[in-house]
């Protein structure tokens, strides 16, 4: 890869992806899209992590995009934010600036950069019924059959997926004006993974929950409740919703709500990992670097762009 035109930063739950696309996005003069699906919850503060504060440094500001841009009671989806992060990459290269796509939710930032499931295609009972005995090799024989276009930007980990690829390939070819008008220019990333030792990601994961907790995360979550967020909503938006909510309506004592917080987050970093390494199994090349060490990250970068 001699350019890049997305720089892409991932890795697990409290790894440091912020403050590494901070400091990159300082020094290659770019702007940072949000790649959390919680982030773009107004409201969803401590327990998403947004520390906004870190867009701010002694060298300069860094502008940001989809965070603070939905109603928690929403029902935002891959869909919208595809259609949201294609908005500000337009954005963003029109200011002459490099988009810096920063986060955590594997699936988004996958979708984002393979443009795939972008099309608004209607669900086709009959299609779905005709293929719903199908097998998973049988119905991807059938999505490169329809398109291999399709088929690349599609994510095959699930038949549902592949189902839906199918959908939309026959949805386009009846409707080829849909597809003209979702045609972007082509993404050529740069994706740079922050995969710390175990031992020390987890020794981060409880000390920042612990943070998060004395910062008033459970004063978070009351106010969202007051705001008319229901209990049955928090349980949709995160680990730390879900657990705080339990605790609020006494359904969990403070101890072990915290106990199976850590818990669920060391598991859900293993989660995020997978989906990782599965998006190197699907074709997306990451480079891994052990720590979100600025000054690697920029060495990185340069032997891979032959600077």
């Amino acid at each position: 890869m001699k350019k890049f035109n997305i720089l892409a930063i991932c890795g697990p739950t409290a790894s440091g992806k912020t403050s590494l696309a901070v400091n990159l996005a300082l020094k290659y003069n770019g702007e940072i899209i949000s790649g959390d699906s919680r982030q773009v919850f107004r409201g969803l503060d401590i327990g998403t992590g947004k520390d906004l504060h870190e867009y701010k440094t002694p060298s300069g500001e860094v502008k940001y995009h989809l965070i603070d841009i939905a109603d928690p009671m929403e029902d935002y989806n891959l869909y919208k934010y595809i259609a949201d992060f294609r908005n500000s990459f337009r954005l963003i290269t029109s200011r002459g600036k490099l988009p810096v796509l920063s986060g955590g939710s594997g699936l988004y930032i996958e979708g984002a950069l393979k443009n795939y499931d972008l099309y608004p295609a209607p669900e086709d009972p009959d299609l779905r019924d005709s293929l719903k005995e199908k097998t998973k090799d049988q119905l991807l024989e059938i999505l490169k059959s329809e398109s291999e276009e399709i088929f690349k930007k599609t994510d095959i980990s699930s038949t549902r997926r592949i189902i839906r690829g199918i959908e939309i390939a026959r949805y386009i070819k009846n409707n080829p004006a849909d597809e003209e008008k979702n045609n972007m220019n082509t993404l050529l990333p740069l994706i740079i993974g922050i995969t710390p030792p175990r031992d020390e990601l987890l020794k981060k994961i409880d000390s920042r929950l612990d943070a998060r907790l004395k910062g008033g995360m459970i004063d978070e979550v009351k106010i969202l409740l007051e705001n008319g967020v229901t209990p049955e909503r928090l349980i949709k938006l995160g680990l730390e919703y879900r657990y705080c909510a339990m605790y609020l309506e006494n359904k969990i004592s403070y101890n072990d709500m915290t106990e199976k917080l850590k818990i669920e987050i060391h598991k859900f970093s293993k989660r995020q990992m997978t989906w990782l390494r599965g998006m190197e199994r699907r074709g997306m090349a990451i480079h891994w670097i052990k720590s979100n060490d600025a000054k690697v990250a920029e060495k990185l970068i340069n032997k891979i762009t032959g600077e």
